[in-house]
């Protein structure tokens, strides 16, 4: 058996195709090399570490990279994020390849949703028309009537007729965001993200009187207390926008550290101040999963075209639904 063939066989407990690489590899060359040859495109989202959204062909948030999935011409798709993500770039391409460097890399809001549970829950509720958001598994987004984004959930909740009621899940911090933007008495799942509730608001806060003049934005993941002093709360794409067109020279960013990587390109001219976590020995909040993905592991996925992310046909053609409602009301 040789070491590829032994690699595969341990892939599903291992979540990494882990075989040797030649020291000294150029991954960026190399990479370049096999995305040209495989007719390959790489997706990252903001929260990459840096070397991998330098080589990108697209970084985003999560809307626009499902926006650049269902859109793309290229014959794989590797997708430097977490499953969720991948797993709904292959929904909206079942035809096409599907890569993910690490298999374990996992989003702690998606599992704080089970689907058994979740499914006991709409059936109490069955005459509640379900909204998710899209840090969900294949299997939610199919018990789910629109899918929604940081980026669009408040424009998805307004298109709702007001006597419809709603179920909001699996983030009960942007569901309670979300009732106070648009008025609307939403029945919420108890989920969260485990990065945007580390956050110390009293951290935070010393920060702020430290920095005169700076402003504290934030992601509407984050809890309520951190987003009632921030100056602003959007998406990741939305803060990153703020930065740029903010007259304010300083900012305490509540969101995931590698967010910072894109906004220092797009705003050299910014102080840029990770928001403090609860741990004393972190001085950001970093997703564990989002950094599983390396460089090596990106090469060896796109070399090997493994570990790759399938969707049941059947459970697809569901889920393609809710997706689908959110893109054309994105438009």
């Amino acid at each position: 058996m040789t070491t590829l063939e032994k690699a595969k066989k341990n892939l599903k407990a291992t979540g990494f195709l882990d075989v040797d690489t030649p020291k000294g590899i150029d991954y960026i060359a190399e990479i370049n090399k096999l995305r040209k040859k495989k007719n390959a495109i790489i997706l990252a989202h903001y929260y990459q570490e840096d070397a991998i959204q330098d080589i990108a062909d697209f970084v985003g948030d999560s809307l626009a990279l499902a926006q650049k999935a269902a859109n793309t011409d290229a014959d794989i798709i590797v997708f430097a994020g977490v499953h969720f993500m991948a797993e709904t770039a292959k929904i909206l391409n079942p035809s096409k390849k599907v890569l993910l460097p690490d298999l374990k890399a996992g989003c702690s809001l998606a599992d704080s949703c089970p689907p058994a549970d979740f499914k006991a829950f709409t059936k109490q509720h069955s005459d509640h028309l379900v909204v998710s958001y899209v840090n969900t598994s294949a299997e939610i987004k199919a018990m789910t009537d629109i899918v929604c984004t940081s980026s669009n959930a408040e424009k998805i909740i307004n298109s709702i007729p007001k006597e419809q009621p709603i179920i909001f899940a699996p983030d009960r911090n942007l569901g309670k965001w979300l009732i106070k933007k648009t008025g609307r008495d939403m029945l919420l799942w108890d989920g969260a993200c485990m990065v945007h509730e580390a956050f110390s608001i009293d951290k935070i806060l010393n920060l702020y009187a430290e920095n005169p003049g700076s402003e504290i934005i934030a992601h509407p993941e984050s809890q309520e207390h951190l987003l009632k002093v921030a100056k602003y709360v959007g998406s990741t794409s939305g803060l990153l926008n703020y930065v740029k067109t903010s007259k304010a020279k300083t900012f305490i960013v509540a969101t995931e550290v590698g967010i910072l990587h894109k906004m220092r390109q797009e705003s050299p001219d910014k102080i840029l101040i990770p928001a403090p976590v609860e741990d004393d020995n972190c001085n950001c909040s970093e997703c564990f999963y989002m950094k599983m993905n390396t460089m090596k592991k990106l090469y060896i996925c796109l070399k090997h075209e493994l570990p790759y992310v399938e969707v049941e046909p059947e459970l697809s053609k569901k889920a393609l639904v809710s997706i689908e409602r959110m893109l054309e009301l994105s438009k």
